[in-house]
């Protein structure tokens, strides 16, 4: 809780995400001096990644590193730097190097990388070694003012309730069993011949970002609140790379386009392309409290797996769609269950990845969503702004989606 201490503004970041926040910061912030205040439990455990790449990168950052060897905050559980043979409440008989490995050096791993500018260890056991601390911490931040990159000072700090010890037995630890381990040194100053970080000036202006991420003449559509227009809520789930999540933006696109309220909420897998994915769509005449669909008005599924999970979740009067690639199915009681040749068709069309396509187009003739077939059409031009070539197809692979449930609803008639 260093923050508690400094009149300055400040950050508090996830565990061991300050690095990755003092980079935003520095970067935007070119003039700002950056302070980085992380424990042992937090820069040498789950932030060490983020520390070893801000310091490779010779970030302007002063990173103050307490290391107490143990997780002072959350109940005293062995730290990164915990000592062998050190008891802690995780390791009661003492840390055994076999089973919870050696003490990691972060100073000394840092000092492998050619960016950092300052690096050194120091003690805060007692006056003179506070005195000594006090001169990094200083030089630290000097290189900062200076604007010459990455310093590190690593503090072997007491922490006297967790180890339970008095002052001068804590005094004892740090000076005998402490620095036996990590010794104090001076490990880099170049801050004499580096040379100031001078970056070319950000622009994060409105005009700037709107020609970065092409939104420039973008066309803004008024949502009008209308209460007789019922929200409905569609699951779409399959395999990765099968264009679950495309075809849920695509939805998303054709509610926006009417001016109705939608969200989109994707759930990745374990892998994008391969595992298992759904993304959930809200389209509604009023604003949308949650994104999440646990009950769907619609299920759109693309494989087995996904149609066996989701159907039991459909609401009765609902509506499943389903790639008929997945085989016969009987659906839940009340529940309209829909094959749909989708990826046959778009077989048939040369264009087998499109199978989600074809399936936007059974959704548009089935789902009754409350949305005008336009809607889907214009979606996907939206969609395929950037690729016009593939509109013409896929509007051909729509209507032949949509014309396929027509074929299936007369015969069901007859």
């Amino acid at each position: 809780f260093a923050y508690y201490y400094l009149d300055c503004g400040h950050v508090q970041a996830a565990h061991g995400r300050a690095p990755a926040i003092g980079t935003g910061i520095s970067r935007a912030e070119d003039d700002a001096i950056v302070i980085s205040y992380q424990g042992d439990g937090d820069l040498g455990s789950i932030g060490l990644n983020e520390t070893i790449q801000a310091a490779n990168r010779g970030e302007k950052i002063a990173v103050f590193f307490i290391n107490n060897s143990v997780y002072g905050m959350t109940g005293g559980q062995m730290a990164p730097t915990t000592l062998v043979g050190e008891v802690t409440s995780t390791t009661p008989a003492g840390r055994d190097p076999k089973e919870q490995g050696y003490p990691l050096h972060i100073s000394e791993i840092l000092d492998t990388l050619k960016a950092p500018v300052y690096i050194e260890r120091v003690s805060l056991s007692d006056i003179e070694h506070i005195r000594k601390a006090r001169r990094a911490v200083r030089k630290a931040l000097e290189i900062q003012k200076d604007k010459k990159g990455y310093a590190f000072v690593e503090l072997l700090s007491p922490c006297p309730t967790i180890l339970r010890m008095n002052v001068q037995g804590i005094t004892k630890f740090l000076n005998e069993q402490m620095e036996k381990e990590y010794p104090l040194k001076k490990f880099r100053d170049s801050s004499a011949e580096a040379l100031p970080i001078i970056r070319p000036e950000s622009d994060y202006g409105r005009e700037s970002l709107d020609r970065i991420f092409g939104c420039q003449g973008e066309v803004c559509i008024e949502l009008l609140k209308d209460p007789d227009f019922p929200a409905k809520g569609v699951k779409i789930a399959g395999f990765g790379g099968q264009g679950v999540l495309s075809m849920g933006l695509a939805l998303a696109q054709a509610g926006f386009g009417c001016g109705r309220f939608v969200s989109y909420y994707p759930d990745y897998g374990p892998e994008q392309r391969g595992g298992t994915s759904n993304c959930s769509v809200t389209i509604s005449g009023q604003p949308i409290g949650s994104p999440v669909v646990d009950h769907p008005d619609v299920l759109v599924a693309f494989n087995r797996p996904s149609l066996e999970k989701f159907a039991p979740t459909v609401k009765k009067g609902g509506v499943i769609l389903y790639d008929s690639m997945a085989g016969q199915f009987q659906g839940p009681e009340g529940v309209k269950v829909i094959s749909v040749p989708a990826t046959e068709i778009a077989t048939e069309h040369g264009a087998i990845q499109a199978a989600n396509t074809a399936m936007f187009g059974a959704l548009m003739q089935a789902g009754n969503l409350g949305l005008p077939k336009e809607a889907y059409g214009d979606a996907f031009r939206v969609t395929f702004a950037k690729k016009p070539r593939l509109i013409p197809k896929n509007l051909e692979i729509l209507e032949a989606g949509a014309g396929a449930v027509r074929v299936l609803e007369m015969a069901a008639r007859k």
